[in-house]
């Protein structure tokens, strides 16, 4: 999973809307919103957000585990 919202929060950082970041990588606007907002990149566009974001921990961002809490009855 995907934490999108510390993702929109790196990009905020670096003054970057999501179509200079889309340039960047190499896709349209379009898909860039729609890959952001399922929380899908491939490795390629990873690595890139990665280095354009200036990421330093990656798996905090691209590899979160979601934990949920289930009631049990």
């Amino acid at each position: 999973m995907i934490l999108i919202n510390e993702l929109k929060g790196r990009m905020k950082a670096k003054c970057l809307t999501q179509a200079d970041v889309a340039k960047k990588i190499g896709i349209s606007t379009k898909t860039f919103n729609s890959k952001l907002n399922r929380g899908i990149f491939n490795s390629n566009e990873i690595s890139k957000l990665i280095e354009i974001l200036d990421i330093e921990n990656p798996n905090e961002i691209f590899f979160a585990k979601e934990v949920t809490q289930q009631e049990t009855k």
